[in-house]
């Protein structure tokens, strides 16, 4: 059953062959069992998630239900859930219950997907490893002792051992690409702006998108058309007509113009990823798409600046949590000095506070001009390159990290070698364009996914690319072997 695509599920559930609340107990059994070896889970809700089953098996039976309808999903535990603790993987919101959803939640329980539970992830968003957590890390299902990327690592990890038919993740920098890659899994960062921002836990919100993991290009695309809409409590939402995500999918790839950026194969990436990237393009074209070398000449700047802006709004997003309204408190305080001091240093783990250190140094009254406002300028350049390269090429294609996933506990001593993982990505967050991972094949034993970015807006020609590669290839069918 956890094998199935989300359009198999659905069948199953309107013809009756299954119901919801088997379907769901099928999927809490499997979290129940596998999940304390992997650590994708933060918080289960079975309750909840049987009582929504309930009422989706009662829309099915009055004729009622969509077509995610009764299918279980998981939601990356920084979007609020009404009654259900988000923690956002820190000790500083162990305790904080969410008095409302989401725009994405609310969209999901709209579409009737009964809520299996919140994934693990990095404290705040803030990692490549999903190891920075309060509740200790996430493993790979492909192997327990590499990490399965971040910060979104629980919900990939989840969906690729078949806990959950399909996840929610964020991206930030990469977030949900670069575990979707580790994992083996498909994931699209969609376009900013195109999914509300409401009810999504800040980390860099000039940066910060939601967007689907699932296993295939199809099951984003059902995904992607529940999660999308203009929400008017988010002042970044587009406000824009938007199409049907799956009606593309069979389009030929006949004339596509795929780019590939010089930059990309160079020092720094492995030669085993690189062959498995080359082989998937080489399947690309077989299905009639053509290769065209563009440059992206500020790649490398795409880093040094993310980590000047991405650190700048976070000292300023999280200093809401000061031990005042919500969140962990310390214990006596002598003063309000004391209270906020105490509190942060117990509540943030390092990686936080090493980024509020960053962000704060680089807003600074000395240093504003020749950091942050610097970094903005540089972003500027990186998307014009972006621009300038869609004047030659459909899409751009590419690996989505250097490497496969490194072994857990093996770059968290060097954080700037981290910050290096999402080589690839973090340009596609600065100019806010949509992107997605599609399983290519295994380097070391260990998944690599292809890296599609488009135009903005071209969401459905990045899922039609991913499907009709799938439909050639069986690397988004392949499982990993758990006890």
């Amino acid at each position: 059953m956890h094998t199935l695509s989300l359009r198999e599920l659905s069948d199953k559930l309107h013809r009756r062959e299954i119901s919801s609340v088997e379907l769901t107990q099928y999927f809490l059994g499997r979290i129940e069992k596998l999940d304390p070896e992997l650590n994708s889970f933060i918080t289960v809700t079975p309750d909840v998630a049987l009582e929504m089953a309930k009422m989706a098996d009662a829309a099915i039976a009055e004729g009622s239900a969509g077509s995610l309808t009764g299918i279980p999903i998981a939601h990356k535990d920084l979007f609020t859930t009404d009654g259900i603790r988000t923690s956002c993987a820190s000790r500083m919101l162990d305790n904080f219950i969410a008095p409302y959803d989401a725009h994405v939640v609310e969209k999901l329980k709209q579409a009737g997907m009964p809520i299996l539970g919140k994934t693990n992830m990095d404290e705040f968003a803030m990692g490549s490893s999903s190891e920075t957590s309060y509740y200790g890390p996430v493993r790979n299902p492909w192997d327990r002792d590499a990490v399965p990327g971040g910060s979104s690592g629980g919900s990939a990890a989840a969906v690729a051992a078949g806990l959950t038919p399909a996840a929610t993740g964020s991206d930030t920098g990469g977030s949900i690409r670069q575990p979707a890659s580790f994992c083996g899994i498909t994931g699209i960062k969609p376009t900013y702006g195109l999914v509300s921002r409401y009810g999504m836990i800040a980390y860099a919100s000039s940066f910060d998108q939601g967007g689907p993991m699932a296993r295939s290009a199809e099951d984003a695309a059902w995904l992607l058309n529940a999660m999308a809409g203009f929400d008017k409590r988010d002042s970044t939402s587009l406000e824009r007509e938007l199409p049907d995500y799956t009606v593309h999918l069979n389009d030929s790839l006949e004339g596509l113009r795929i780019g590939l950026p010089k930059e990309y194969f160079s020092e720094g990436l492995d030669d085993e990823v690189a062959q498995v990237i080359e082989a998937a393009i080489t399947e690309l074209e077989k299905l009639g798409a053509t290769v065209v070398e563009v440059s992206l000449p500020n790649k490398d700047l795409a880093v040094p600046a993310y980590y000047v802006l991405a650190p700048a709004e976070a000292s300023s997003n999280l200093a809401r949590y000061d031990g005042v309204r919500y969140g962990h408190r310390c214990e006596d305080p002598k003063d309000l000095k004391d209270m906020y001091t105490r509190s942060r240093a117990e509540g943030f783990g390092d990686e936080v506070k090493r980024r509020i250190m960053i962000g704060a140094y680089a807003l600074s009254a000395g240093y504003y001009d020749a950091y942050y406002l610097k970094a903005q300028q540089l972003r500027r350049m990186v998307r014009d390159d972006f621009v300038r390269a869609f004047e030659q090429c459909d899409v751009i294609a590419g690996p989505v990290a250097p490497t496969v996933a490194w072994n857990l506990g093996e770059k968290s001593d060097d954080p700037v070698s981290m910050y290096l993982a999402d080589l690839y990505t973090i340009p596609v967050n600065l100019a806010g364009l949509p992107g997605m991972s599609v399983p290519a094949g295994f380097a070391k034993g260990r998944p690599v996914g292809l890296h599609l970015v488009g135009p903005y807006f071209s969401e459905a020609k990045l899922l039609n690319i991913g499907h009709q590669f799938q439909q050639h290839t069986d690397w988004h069918t392949r499982t990993p072997e758990l006890g």
